[in-house]
């Protein structure tokens, strides 16, 4: 196979070396699925500068590549991990992620995913509106994502279409970013910019159903990469930020 050099684009010279600790993770989950197809890219060299990788020479997706990645995305969903976080941070696109192991989900996504995207918000109006939300339900949304996590999985953490890539032989997962979590906060993320096939959600409701409270935590769980997006490229990402605030505001 050939091979692909990634230039590292960003201000913060581990991002490749995260990367490529965040791609073996991912492969070394999905050696335990039974007959997985979904293949991660092997990373030849990789330091500040730059990462070499394989290239994967992309093409149309198929329904059934799709499939197969919902199948196998489950099958590591599966895999129990031993607690919320990972142990080293990462980046989410440009972003720093921080991942503090901690027990318990409602309180690492409520400090760890929107705590510091909120803090990273320099507009003061917005900034006070969004914090008054989560402080108002804090106590509500920290209980409702603790009664519907059954475990940490492996997360890809950025499972939009961009990020993963067909051949003629499987679907390939990219650019990852990965922590211990709530399954369904990657299938949420996978509906952040419209959504994969139909074929993928089958697959993956036949191998481990979505929960019946998936449709409200869809929406908790995109507003941090709302926040994320609203941070980094500024206010066409306010609705979807109030949006999202509007469904915890309901609990």
């Amino acid at each position: 196979m050939s091979l692909h050099r990634k230039a590292n684009q960003t201000t913060y010279d581990n991002a490749l070396q995260v990367e490529a600790e965040g791609l073996e993770r991912l492969r070394q989950a999905l050696a335990g699925v039974p007959d997985a197809r979904v293949r991660i890219p092997v990373v030849h060299r990789v330091d500040q500068h730059s990462l070499l990788l394989d290239r994967i020479d992309a093409g149309p997706g198929s329904a059934t590549k799709m499939a197969e990645l919902g199948r196998d995305l489950a099958g590591m969903h599966r895999l129990r991990q031993p607690y919320y976080g990972l142990d080293h941070d990462n980046y989410i696109g440009l972003a720093p992620q921080r991942n503090d192991p901690d027990r318990e989900w409602g309180r690492f996504f409520l400090d760890r995913r929107l705590g510091d995207q909120l803090a990273r918000i320099t507009e003061a109006a917005v900034k006070a509106e969004f914090e008054a939300v989560i402080r108002r339900q804090r106590d509500r949304l920290r209980a409702f994502l603790n009664d519907h996590c059954p475990q940490p999985s492996l997360l890809h953490g950025d499972l939009w279409s961009g990020n993963v890539l067909c051949d003629a032989t499987a679907a390939w997962l990219i650019d990852p970013a990965v922590y211990y979590g709530d399954r369904e906060a990657d299938l949420a993320m996978t509906e952040f910019f419209g959504g994969f096939p139909a074929s993928f959600y089958h697959a993956y409701d036949q191998a481990w159903a979505r929960t019946g409270a998936y449709p409200v935590k869809r929406d908790i769980y995109n507003l941090y990469h709302a926040l994320n997006h609203y941070n980094l490229f500024g206010a066409g990402y306010l609705g979807s930020c109030r949006r999202a605030l509007a469904v915890i505001e309901g609990l």
